[in-house]
């Protein structure tokens, strides 16, 4: 909403306004006698101050017994000046344009907080409100969907609303929130499925939550992996590597070198570079794509067997259960006609038996769909470790067609580049250059310092992307 005061001129909470704010919350009568005395700020326990295009909070201070405090739809950039309002329990900040969560550590008390429609990119500082129970963010700029993990110190949180934000299009969104907030009832105003909470309890077992969250993490790893056309080779890893993007960002700031062009020899250097290096890239770029097939084929691998475990386990349980409810309802019917208290006892005792067995056989089954999934997460982390530092260790240096050796290309390249500029350095000292170069490419032949630092400074650059090309490849698998 913070769109609609682009014309008007923003505003600091003064005196004035929350004079004016009190008076209009008072009923009429009062309002008269507010206008003709001072204001008592110590019993005001509500303000409301939307749509005032405030873009500061400041001179709220002396409302020390605020329980609720409306700031929605205005142009605030910054949480602060709420030091004071201990005993706030409702405070309403949406459609502003705060950016980040701060300035609450004193409002312990606060059970209702709402910062839908802002631009905030991460959940934090909230360790103080243990008492929060409804928490409004949706509409934000939050992207990473493990930092809701954050949320579960706050153990009284029934209510989150996080729609709108980039994460929520994010396959398995729902399973991962309600596996890690068990106590949410309502999330993204939609009240939390018992049948979603019991599939994910289903999947704790004996082991703990370990099972649990270790599937969600897989469940989001998996979603990721589900791409296909132009986005295959960057969930490969190996984006911009097919072809001369990587090539060609070296020379995006290398001006002074390409003044050297003109000269005898550097213009055939440069035109065969291009062609070695994007080959090497090309081959990475392949090598990649293998590897990434091969993660594809081992997180498929994964769920199919977790279906199969998950199914027999259910209709086990389904067979188990239907067993016991024919013999217990022909008990219920044996004992509905019986004249005989004994027959009845009997057939009681008999009942009490059953169930204690039907427990048994549930536990036990538990038990084992418990051992299955962990086995199941052990093998699927081994191979996956293996797969993944087969991958990173040949990036760094197995692999034949390695990024290495698109430095050892560069380096190659520079040397030669070295020897040809000294070679034409040599002569134009000596006079014997009949060429007439242009003045940009004098001015750099000026001495050998000049040319020698141009060119070592275009070899960093051009270096530095390289790595940085690596670094991302490597940091990208380790955080796969």
């Amino acid at each position: 909403m913070s769109q609609f005061f682009s014309n008007v001129e923003p505003n600091i909470i003064d005196d004035e306004m929350v004079q004016k704010a009190i008076e209009e919350k008072c009923p009429e009568d009062l309002g008269d006698l507010a206008r003709a005395e001072n204001t008592n700020f110590k019993v005001v326990s509500e303000l409301q101050l939307s749509f005032k295009s405030i873009l500061q909070i400041d001179n709220l201070w002396p409302l020390e017994n605020l329980t609720k405090l409306q700031l929605d739809n205005n142009v605030i950039e910054k949480i602060e000046g709420l030091e004071s309002l201990v005993h706030l329990v409702w405070l309403d900040l949406s459609f502003n344009n705060i950016e980040v969560i701060e300035g609450l550590d004193t409002l312990i008390k606060l059970q209702d907080l709402s910062l839908y429609s802002n631009r905030i990119s991460k959940l934090e500082h909230m360790d103080a409100l243990q008492e929060l129970q409804i928490f409004s963010i949706g509409k934000n700029n939050l992207t990473i969907l493990e930092d809701v993990v954050y949320l579960r110190r706050l153990k009284n949180l029934r209510t989150l609303n996080l729609s709108g934000n980039p994460f929520c299009n994010k396959e398995h969104y729902t399973l991962f929130v309600v596996a890690h907030l068990p106590s949410l009832v309502y999330l993204d105003f939609k009240l939390v499925r018992d049948s979603t909470v019991r599939f994910l309890h289903s999947l704790i077992g004996k082991s703990g939550n370990s099972i649990l969250q270790s599937l969600c993490f897989v469940a989001l790893g998996a979603g990721s992996l589900q791409k296909s056309g132009s986005q295959k080779h960057t969930t490969a890893f190996v984006e911009h590597l097919n072809g001369s993007f990587l090539f060609d960002s070296l020379y995006a700031e290398d001006t002074e070198v390409a003044k050297l062009a003109s000269l005898p020899e550097v213009e055939d250097l440069l035109q065969a570079y291009p062609s070695w290096f994007v080959s090497v890239c090309e081959n990475l770029y392949n090598y990649g794509l293998e590897e990434y097939e091969k993660r594809e084929a081992e997180v498929s691998k994964f769920y199919k067997r977790l279906h199969e475990i998950l199914t027999v386990n259910q209709q086990e349980s389904k067979r188990i259960i239907s067993d016991f409810e024919n013999r217990n309802q022909r008990r219920l019917d044996e004992i509905y006609h019986t004249r005989s208290d004994d027959i009845a006892e009997s057939k009681r005792a008999e009942g009490k038996e059953d169930v204690l067995q039907l427990w048994d056989a549930l536990m036990t089954l538990e038990a084992l769909v418990s051992n299955d999934l962990e086995e199941l997460l052990q093998n699927f982390k081994r191979s996956i470790d293996v797969t993944a530092s087969t991958f990173t260790e040949n990036i760094q240096g197995i692999y034949p067609f390695h990024s290495i050796q698109c430095r050892d290309l560069e380096n190659q390249h520079h040397e030669k580049l070295m020897e040809i500029t000294f070679a034409i350095l040599k002569k134009l000292d000596k006079d014997e250059l009949e060429e007439d170069f242009p003045d940009d490419v004098r001015r750099l032949l000026v001495d050998k310092d000049t040319t020698v630092n141009a060119i070592n400074m275009s070899h960093s650059i051009r270096l530095r992307k390289i790595d940085k090309r690596e670094s991302d490849m490597l940091c990208n698998t380790y955080q796969w």
